[in-house]
């Protein structure tokens, strides 16, 4: 299907998408943005519509744009407003809409299957007009659902679950469908990568589902693309938009962007992706495309491996589940802490200053360790370690042409469940890693940003799979970053929380605040509370839902007013901006979840 000018899905190449931040009724400042996106090379730029008079300004600001010589295509992004969405359809090249508010009732209540069809009667009468006008005018849509923003009637039926997302979307999509409208593309995004993961596979797993039911039933199947005209029953494959919304700022934000995108490219599933940073968006266009250029180079297509079963749920998150066991007095396997592992040329450069590494000091030495290397491949290797009376630490052998998730998930499967699993970022080769020069680590890339993706990818993946008992980073050279990039992985897989967590929202014309001026003021007052959970978020779109496992929110409720949340359930209203922080800060006080700070202690130097 064509985005405007730009062709997604099929033969296409993966395409880079992201928003403006300004607000929209900023024409000039709407425009300088968007050109600002496409000469970094963003190919697909939205802007937010969040009344009919904002989605009336989009016609100057696309008149604008192509009248000097910009033809990027322009998304209108629409949250509650059908009839904003409507006027927007007028002037751009595609529609945003989200089934969890388009035309929201605010009402929590038990849905009877009566109400509930009732319900969804009248998101056809209010949709069906949008998905007419697209149709006549080319207009392209994404029917894309949020974790954080599902409808009651959806939370009523199927939880705040992946399923209740994916529901949620095709209730949407067989309605265009019965209109014979079909150029629209699917998301499933969320602000935790196991979800958002799991909601993207059971997607396209129900989209499988449906195209075998329509072709049993001699309707569907068709290997024509979606859209073509005169289809009756055209596949359900349509493309599919990737994204981890709310991911933050910084390291963390991209070590959190790279395991849920990453891990969902690396199966083969996504045609474009937007990496939500709490910064200038600019600075997202980069780590998109290294991401892709990521994928492309570790394609999993290059190196099949026998059809074997999966050794996990990929719709359902759950730790493999091994004995315990104990190497160097540290204990690791079953239910203990996932374990980060160094080299002993790495642990030896940074032994001198363990007891000032805090959080981030190294735990296991790999060559004593009793680590069994084996590739996964031999069967015979494979049955010698499963012969054994007692668990085994075992890992992917570094001399291996496999993929590292494919190598690890094939060992995962074949390998007993008792044993634990050492996961690797990258299999180097054969060499000598503990040559004095290489500091434990072979090849490493000039680009920190590569090195970050890749491990954050491939560790990221497999322990959003349940794989692993303990990493190791040898991707990185210097070793006080390979142990930082460590700990920070396992933090934002949610795998093991070592410091303050954050979930902040990029920044949109939607937003009451300076995100990114008053995300450094909340890192700076609560950055030692180690496992409390804050979301900061500019504006109601997303907030409660996408607290939901967040401890407390600062969430914009108008301008220059916060409104603070404990969980999902709002406690304070309109605060002056000036007083939130510390407002906040009480807030905190109350669920008795502060500590105060302590002396800081010299920071984690990289040791280059």
């Amino acid at each position: 299907m064509n985005v405007g000018n730009v062709g997604i899905g099929g033969n296409n190449p993966i395409r880079v998408q992201s928003m403006i931040t300004c607000d929209t009724m900023d024409t000039e400042a709407s425009i300088q943005q968007t050109m600002e996106l496409a000469d970094a090379g963003c190919e697909i730029v939205r802007i937010t519509a969040p009344t009919v008079k904002d989605a009336r300004n989009l016609e100057h600001i696309v008149k604008n744009l192509r009248e000097r010589g910009c033809n990027v295509p322009i998304v209108a992004d629409i949250h509650f407003k059908p009839d904003a969405a409507m006027e927007a359809a007028k002037w751009v090249e595609k529609v945003r809409i989200n089934p969890g508010n388009y035309s929201k009732k605010f009402v929590i209540r038990e849905y009877s299957d009566e109400q509930y069809a009732a319900e969804l009667n009248r998101i056809r009468e209010r949709f069906s007009p949008l998905v007419e006008l697209c149709k006549t005018r080319g207009v392209a849509m994404r029917i894309g659902t949020n974790h954080g923003s599902l409808s009651d009637r959806i939370l009523n039926r199927y939880g705040d679950t992946p399923l209740g997302m994916v529901e949620s979307a095709l209730e949407f999509a067989r309605i265009a469908r019965d209109l014979d409208y079909h150029d629209f593309v699917f998301s499933m995004k969320a602000s935790n990568p196991k979800v958002m993961i799991a909601a993207y596979r059971l997607l396209v797993a129900r989209l499988n589902e449906l195209d075998d039911e329509d072709a049993c039933k001699g309707r569907g199947g068709s290997p024509e693309p979606p859209g073509r005209l005169g289809s009756i029953a055209p596949t359900w494959n349509y493309p599919l938009h990737l994204g981890v919304t709310e991911a933050g700022e910084g390291e963390d934000a991209r070590i959190k962007s790279a395991i849920g995108i990453g891990s969902l490219l690396a199966d083969g599933i996504g045609d474009t992706v937007r990496v939500s940073l709490t910064e200038d968006s600019p600075h997202e266009i980069p780590v998109a495309k290294a991401l892709i250029e990521n994928i492309r180079n570790t394609s999993n297509a290059a190196h099949r491996t026998s059809n074997v079963e999966l050794s996990f749920d990929p719709f359902s998150y759950q730790r493999r589940a091994t004995e315990k066991i104990e190497r160097d007095g540290v204990k690791l396997g079953g239910d203990e802490l996932i374990r980060v592992v160094v080299r002993q040329a790495n642990f030896d450069k940074v032994a001198h200053k363990i007891d000032r590494m805090g959080d981030y000091k190294p735990e296991i030495t790999y060559e004593t360790a009793q680590i069994q290397e084996v590739d996964p491949r031999d069967e015979n290797a494979v049955a010698k370690i499963n012969a054994e009376r007692s668990a085994q630490f075992v890992t992917v052998t570094d001399e291996i042409d496999l993929p590292v998730i494919a190598a690890f998930r094939l060992l995962s499967a074949k390998l007993h469940a008792r044993h634990p699993i050492l996961l690797k970022d990258v299999s180097v080769g054969a060499a000598d890693l503990n040559r004095p020069e290489r500091l434990g680590s072979i090849a490493p890339t000039p680009d920190f940003l590569t090195t970050l993706l890749t491990a954050s990818t491939n560790i990221g993946s497999l322990l959003c799979d349940g794989i692993g008992d303990a990493i190791l980073v040898q991707g990185e050279e210097a070793p006080g970053q390979a142990l930082r990039l460590s700990y920070n992985i396992l933090q934002a897989a949610g795998s093991r929380i070592f410091k303050t967590d954050y979930v902040a929202c990029p920044s949109c014309g939607r937003t009451l605040f300076n995100l990114q001026t008053t995300t450094a003021k909340i890192k700076a007052a609560t950055l030692h509370l180690k496992g409390v959970k804050i979301a900061i978020m500019g504006c109601i779109v997303n907030g409660p839902g996408e607290m939901a496992d967040a401890d407390f929110g600062y969430v914009g409720g108008a301008p220059g007013k916060v409104n603070l949340y404990v969980g999902k359930t709002a406690v304070k209203f309109n605060i002056p901006e000036a007083e939130a922080v510390d407002r906040l800060k009480d807030l905190i006080r109350e669920h008795g979840k502060w500590i105060e700070p302590a002396q800081q202690t010299a920071a984690l130097e990289p040791v280059l």
